[in-house]
C-alpha cells in the first residue's frame, strides 16, 4: 500500500487551478480505505464523495439473491459519488474498496457547492461522467459477449493502470507499465466483481500462469508479463483505456498545466 498526503496524487484535484484548490484543501479529509471497506450500500444515504489516490474503489450492482458484478472501477483518475451532484443524495449500487490505499473525502454539501457555482470543478465533474458512463457500457458489453479470460485480462490491465504513481508526467503516459505488478487479491474477489464462478476465475488464471504471463498463490496475483495480458484481452480495454486517456489529457488542458 502505497502513502500519499498528497490531494494531488488524484487526477481531478491535481487539475483544478490552484487558488480553488486552495480553498478547497480544508474540506477535503484524507482517509485511510482498507481492502472490503463499503463506502456505499445499494440504497443508502450518501454523505461524502471521495476522490482516490493509491486505493481503487470499486462500484457494484446487487440483485435480490445477493450475487453482484462490478459495473466499474474507480482509481486517481476519478471520483465516487457522482450520484451527489446528479441530483440524487442514493445509490443503486454500492461502493467497496477493491484495492487499500488512500483517497481524500469531501461531504456532500460542500461538493454541491462547488459544482453549482459552475467553475473548474462542474467541468471536470462532468468530464469524468462521462468516462464513467463509457466504462459502465462497455464493462456490460464485455461481461456479455468475450469468455472469461479476456475479462479477467481486461481487469488486471485497468487495475495495473490505476496503480502507476499519479504525477503530471503520468498524465501524458497513463497506462505505461506500473512498477507495481503484484496486487493482492484473492481469485473469489475477482470472480465477484466479474459475476462469473470462482472455477472459472481459476481455469482462466491457470492458463495465464501455464503460458507465463501470471503467477499466482493464494492472495497474490504478480503479473510477468504485461504484453501478454495485452496480447489475449478483448477490445473493451482499449475502449476504455483510451476514454480514461482522454480525460487525462482534457483536465490537464482545462488546468493549464503542462503534462
Amino acid at each position: 500500500m502505497r502513502l500519499t498526503n498528497s490531494a494531488t496524487e488524484n487526477h481531478l484535484l491535481a487539475a483544478l487551478p490552484a487558488e480553488e484548490l486552495e480553498q478547497l484543501l480544508p474540506a477535503l479529509e484524507p482517509v485511510l480505505l482498507p481492502v472490503g471497506k463499503m463506502l456505499y450500500e445499494p440504497g443508502g444515504h450518501l454523505s461524502h464523495a471521495y476522490f482516490p489516490t493509491t486505493s481503487i474503489i470499486s462500484l457494484h450492482y446487487v440483485i435480490e439473491s445477493g450475487a453482484s458484478a462490478e459495473s466499474a472501477g474507480v482509481g486517481n483518475e476519478g471520483m465516487v459519488g457522482v450520484n451527489l451532484f446528479m441530483g440524487g443524495n442514493s445509490s443503486a449500487s454500492s461502493a467497496v474498496v477493491q484495492t487499500g490505499g488512500y483517497a481524500y473525502r469531501l461531504e456532500r454539501r460542500r461538493l454541491k457547492e462547488e459544482f453549482e457555482r459552475a467553475g473548474a470543478m462542474q467541468k471536470l465533474l462532468l468530464l469524468y461522467t462521462q468516462v464513467l458512463m463509457t466504462q459502465m457500457s462497455q464493462t456490460a458489453v464485455c461481461n456479455r459477449h468475450h469468455v472469461v479470460e479476456q475479462q479477467l485480462c481486461r481487469w488486471l490491465l485497468l487495475t495495473l493502470d490505476r496503480l502507476v504513481p499519479t504525477n503530471r508526467a503520468a498524465i501524458s503516459t497513463y497506462g505505461a507499465q506500473s512498477p507495481l505488478t503484484e496486487l493482492v487479491i484473492t481469485q473469489e474477489l475477482i470472480a465477484n466483481m466479474l459475476g462469473v464462478r470462482r472455477e472459472g476465475i481459476t481455469e482462466a488464471a491457470g492458463r495465464l500462469q501455464t503460458a507465463g504471463i501470471i503467477r499466482y498463490r493464494r492472495g497474490h496475483i504478480t503479473v510477468l508479463q504485461r504484453a501478454g495480458l495485452e496480447q489475449r484481452v478483448c477490445e473493451c480495454y482499449g475502449v476504455v483505456k483510451k476514454e480514461i486517456a482522454r480525460l487525462l489529457m482534457d483536465v490537464a488542458s482545462q488546468s493549464g498545466r503542462s503534462t
